[in-house]
């Protein structure tokens, strides 16, 4: 009988023990939880094909994956408890979110995804909230960093050289003063601005000669007058140079270093990486080069650091800091002059800005920021190096191993520029449906110190400014909006612009997409604080200045074909530019022998041409560019009567240092280990200044060649010609460039290409 009871016993047990069991696994293979939801873009707009990744917490077992459908919507089923839930698409912030559940329950998530500002698919700058780059109604280039990485560029100007509608005048080689001339406007006609940083000088002036391209990731470049969403100085375009941002858990270290001739020495190190919710990236960088003459050389420094917080997936703050400093000597025009060898050029550009994005709702979306530009220049020529013989000449001699010359001379003097620009600005942003209406406040001081006036100079700055950008259709893109900007100088001047974009055809195959685009703006730059605050008796300033400004129109279609393998693009502007600021001089007196003379509005002028450019992808391996640029400008009118009027404004005369004629041809090959990119650029004639009249510059032409050999895993060489043929040329009359250099260095990165 006991045996029965204990068999029975272990019966009863052995059946539980395999009912658990057999519950528990059916427990494990039946969740009891749904997980679903639908994924849309900022306009509420159905994201496809977006990576669901669904992770247990604390790790166990495989992660789930899964990709939203054509209605943006996932579903899945999961078993009770902790996960983390991540969402990535292509041209879009990556989504995370830790999320709990429970048996017995049905979570339904709606989730919006943030454009990816880096994303060269991404529009940031055009728009007071960042579109698609394809539905943008402005002509738009953008450069990636792999673009960078594989022309192996060091310098902006460089680069910028040979997109569509850019021109160049550098005073000789590195170190030398540098303008971007961009679809025919002068060189302080374009907005240029750091992770949304402004850098121009007051009056829209900036130097780019110390402006190198370290740790940036992407380049954006707009066309058109843009006062309407950034005021003063964006009077034919806006350059922004995003800084890279840490994505990674695991840090990203790189380093490099090279050199070559002219005593080039050149090395840098980048580190950047996510510790939670904290990301980070910062970059320095040191060039030093000999140059190919006397007084010649350049030394520049560059530190960067870029730091974000995330509170949420909808709500972060951005900490952006840049740091320039170079010394330069200035031989001075030495092919029509002995050269100075003891002048110099010192610049120290300092930036800095405090960004939050957050939003209050599905609805709002708000920015607000608070940037800061501190510019130092230290321009001297200590020593005398030559003066002339001409009797009449008013040149001192101070130095008598001086060399004698018959009519130049070489000045001393010490002349020192200080400039701050604070600003603040705030934006709300209304999404609903196909709808964004944005409206915004902005507040500026600018603080200025120039030695020669030997005074401080102030001058405040206050906007408000309305947007809407509106897609009623799939294909169509409407975009307009205006700013009032107030300053304490010149008054009150309201500048507008409008676009539109429509995707006329939607197709794949040898025909592919086309795309038509149409924009107009107004744009402003306010004057130099020399204009309107001189106070040297010789040449004073002109408090009464008002503005230049502009009027751009912009029309142009992009087609796609092969496959998508070949995209065409094509963009006519027509530019006005009015109140142009520009100098009359007098005949020279007893008190004043260098003549007298001020600032006057004067001119009217116009720029008028076609931005032709076009990308092909030959083979998997090879990929060719290329564009051309057509820009005839011309002064229309100005003053008459007036004395010794700038010669580059006389009525009929082309805007200085802008050819007619430019383009730039590039192929690059990547196969095996190795990367090769050979461009060439052309520019034809140019007019530039010659006192007291106008010369014509000649063309030139300029083959370049980079290479890049991945050694094993992280460790690669790489070198770069410039000028591969040698060619004698000069960007500003009687200033030579650099002839044919070379560097060859290496790199090691743990960043995964």
């Amino acid at each position: 009988m006991h045996l029965s009871v204990r068999r029975s016993l272990f019966l009863l047990c052995a059946a539980s023990l395999i009912f658990l069991f057999f519950a528990g696994a059916d427990s494990a293979q039946s969740p009891a939880v749904t997980l679903s939801g639908v994924v849309t873009d900022p306009a509420g707009a159905f994201i496809a094909g977006a990576q669901i990744v669904v992770a247990s917490i604390p790790p166990a077992g495989e992660s789930q994956h899964i990709a939203s459908g054509s209605d943006g919507r996932f579903t899945m089923k999961l078993a009770s408890g902790r996960y983390r839930l991540t969402i990535s698409r292509d041209s879009f912030v990556r989504w995370e979110q830790e999320v709990a559940v429970v048996a017995g329950e049905a979570r339904d998530l709606q989730i919006r995804l943030a454009l990816e500002p880096l994303s060269s698919k991404v529009d940031v700058t055009a728009q007071a909230l960042p579109l698609d780059a394809e539905s943008s109604p402005a002509p738009l280039t953008i450069l990636t960093r792999e673009q960078i990485e594989q022309r192996l560029a060091t310098s902006l100007p460089d680069l910028l050289e040979t997109q569509p509608g850019f021109s160049l005048g550098r005073t000789g080689p590195e170190g030398g003063s540098t303008s971007l001339f961009l679809d025919g406007g002068n060189s302080n006609y374009t907005k240029v601005l750091v992770d949304g940083v402004p850098v121009n000088q007051p009056g829209g002036l900036i130097d780019f000669s110390n402006f190198t391209v370290d740790n940036i990731d992407k380049i954006e470049v707009v066309h058109g007058a843009e006062s309407a969403l950034y005021g003063s100085d964006a009077m034919d375009g806006v350059i922004q140079i995003f800084t890279h941002r840490g994505t990674t858990r695991i840090p990203e270290f790189t380093a490099f270093a090279d050199g070559g001739n002219f005593s080039t020495a050149h090395g840098g190190a980048e580190l950047s990486g996510l510790l939670g919710r904290f990301d980070y990236s910062a970059a320095a960088a040191n060039l030093e080069t000999n140059g190919q003459g006397p007084n010649d050389a350049f030394r520049n420094r560059t530190l960067s650091g870029n730091f974000g917080w995330r509170f949420s997936n909808e709500d972060r703050v951005n900490l952006v800091l840049r740091d320039n400093l170079s010394d330069a000597g200035v031989p001075g025009q030495t092919l029509l002059q002995p050269p100075s060898r003891y002048q110099r050029n010192s610049l120290h550009d300092f930036t800095a800005g405090a960004i939050w994005e957050f939003d209050t709702t599905t609805h709002w979306h708000h920015e607000v920021s608070v940037t800061e530009l501190y510019s130092r220049q230290h321009s001297f020529n200590p020593t005398q190096s030559f003066y002339a013989t001409d009797p009449a000449a008013f040149c001192p001699q101070t130095n008598p191993s001086a060399v004698a010359t018959p009519e130049l001379c070489d000045f001393l003097f010490d002349d020192r520029y200080q400039y701050n620009r604070a600003n603040g600005r705030a934006q709300s942003t209304y999404l609903i449906s196909s709808l964004a209406f944005t409206a915004g406040y902005e507040y500026e001081v600018e603080n200025g110190f120039l030695s020669f006036l030997g005074m401080h100079a102030r001058r405040n700055n206050q906007s408000g400014f309305l947007d809407v950008r509106w897609q009623p259709l799939h294909r169509l893109t409407l975009d307009a909006g205006a700013r009032a900007e107030d300053n304490s100088y010149y008054g009150t001047r309201v500048v507008p612009r409008a676009g539109a974009s429509y995707a006329l055809r939607v197709a794949t195959g040898a025909l592919g997409d086309s795309r038509l685009r149409a924009s107009y703006g107004q744009g402003i730059v306010e004057p130099r604080f020399d204009q309107s605050f001189g106070n040297d008796p010789c040449f004073p300033g002109n408090s009464a200045l008002s503005p230049e400004e502009s009027r751009t129109i912009h029309a142009g279609i992009e087609q796609k074909a092969a496959a998508d393998r070949l995209l065409i693009t094509a963009d006519y502007f027509d530019s006005r530019f009015h109140n142009i600021i520009s100098f009359i001089n007098s005949l020279s007196t007893a008190a004043c022998p260098f003549g007298t003379g001020t600032y006057f509005n004067t001119n009217l002028a116009r720029a008028r041409g076609a931005n032709l450019s076009g990308e092909a992808r030959i083979t998997r391996w090879l990929t060719a560019s290329a564009n051309y640029m057509y820009d005839s400008t011309r002064t229309l009118s100005a003053p008459t009567g007036l004395a010794n009027l700038d010669p580059n404004y006389i009525p009929g005369s082309r805007l200085l240092r802008r050819p007619v004629n430019s383009g730039n041809v590039m192929f690059n090959a990547s196969f095996l280990r190795m990367n090769w990119n050979l461009s060439g650029y052309f520019t034809g004639q140019r007019f530039d200044y010659n006192y007291p009249s106008q010369i014509v510059d000649p063309g030139y032409a300029l083959v370049n060649l980079a290479a890049t050999y991945n050694v094993a895993r992280g460790f690669s060489v790489y070198g770069r010609i410039n000028n591969l043929a040698n060619k004698q040329y000069s960007e500003v009359y009687g200033y030579p460039a650099l002839g044919r250099e070379f560097r060859i260095g290496v790199k090691y990165t743990t960043r995964h290409e």
